[in-house]
């Protein structure tokens, strides 16, 4: 990793580009995949400010901090890119493994295909007589798409079903 120094209106001082290259070597594994770093530093009336500009194969990173203080900025500027490095990281990592998760999920509805006559149970009706009105009411509690119930007094199921526009279906066999 080639590292290159631009101070601009002020002197680098040795002091400042032995922090720079202590800074670097601690986060040497987390700059693996860089080619170069540029640190320009530059030096205002009231304020100090640290660019790091990070060179890596297809994209790269900048990242600017200013302060009174050029150690101050310098610190404050390593401390943004390694947070930046990290949720790199993690956002390629989580990537890859979104991809593996959607090349199964492609691998699915082929064998849902095959096993088109599968019957799953569930519980949308009730086996004792309602009036209508409490078969909405229980609807309503529920919160199915379709209740099946017999209706008091009679022997026939009745299905009761929401509509796309908000209303209610009824279908009673004649």
């Amino acid at each position: 990793m080639n590292v290159h120094y631009t101070a601009r209106q002020m002197q680098l001082t040795p002091d400042i580009r032995q922090y720079c290259e202590k800074r670097f070597k601690s986060a040497e594994k987390l700059l693996s995949f860089a080619t170069g770093v540029d640190v320009i530093l530059s030096s205002g009336k009231n304020r100090q400010k640290a660019e790091i500009h990070v060179k890596a194969k297809g994209a790269g990173l900048v990242v600017i901090e200013e302060s009174h203080d050029m150690l101050n900025s310098l610190n404050l500027a390593f401390d943004s890119l390694e947070k930046k490095v990290k949720k790199e990281r993690e956002k390629y990592r989580e990537k890859k493994r979104r991809g593996g998760r959607e090349r199964k999920a492609l691998v699915l509805p082929e064998e849902a295909a095959e096993s088109e006559g599968r019957i799953v149970r569930a519980d949308y009706f009730t086996p004792k007589p309602l009036t209508l009105e409490e078969a909405l009411v229980q609807f309503n509690v529920n919160k199915k798409e379709v209740f099946v119930f017999r209706r008091a007094g009679q022997e026939n199921w009745v299905v009761l079903f929401r509509k796309k526009d908000g209303n209610y279906g009824l279908v009673e066999p004649e």
